[in-house]
C-alpha cells in the first residue's frame, strides 16, 4: 500500500542521503546537510507498505513562495505513477493552498511538472542567481 506523509520522524535520512549524494542536481550533501535541509524544509515521504521509496521538499512562506526540490523516486520503484502520486500531495497539501508563486528546477522531468501546471518561466530574464559551489 502507498502513503505519503509529511511527518519528518518518518523520514528514512540514510536513504535520503544515499539516494542524493550521487544525484547531478544534489551532490555531494554529506548527511549532515541532508539533515540541515530536511529541518528547514516541508518535507513529503512516499511509502510502500511503510519503507521510504521516495522524498520531496518545498521551502516556502506558505503564502508568497514554494520552491519544490530533492523530488525522487528510488530507481527499482519508477514507473508506477508514483512520482505524479508524490507531486499530487504536494499540491493538495492543505498548509500549501495559499502559495500564489510556486518555481522549481528540472534538467528532464518537465513532462511530470507540466502534468500540474508548471510551465517555462514567463521572464527569465528577472531572475538572478548566486551559486556558492
Amino acid at each position: 500500500m502507498i502513503s505519503i506523509s509529511t511527518d519528518k520522524s518518518k523520514l528514512d535520512i540514510s536513504f535520503i542521503h544515499n539516494f542524493t549524494k550521487d544525484i547531478y542536481w544534489a551532490a555531494p550533501r554529506t548527511i549532515e546537510e541532508v539533515e540541515v535541509c530536511i529541518a528547514n524544509s516541508f518535507c513529503f515521504g512516499i511509502y510502500l507498505d511503510d519503507k521510504q521509496i521516495g522524498f520531496a521538499r518545498v521551502i516556502t512562506d506558505y503564502v508568497v513562495f514554494a520552491y519544490l526540490m530533492d523530488v525522487f523516486i528510488a530507481e527499482k520503484y519508477r514507473g508506477n505513477g508514483y512520482s505524479s502520486l508524490l507531486i499530487d500531495a504536494m499540491m493538495k497539501e492543505p498548509k500549501l493552498q495559499s502559495v500564489k508563486i510556486w518555481r522549481l528546477a528540472t534538467t528532464d522531468a518537465h513532462f511530470l511538472y507540466e502534468k500540474f501546471g508548471f510551465k517555462a518561466l514567463a521572464t527569465p530574464e528577472k531572475l538572478m542567481e548566486k551559486v556558492l559551489l
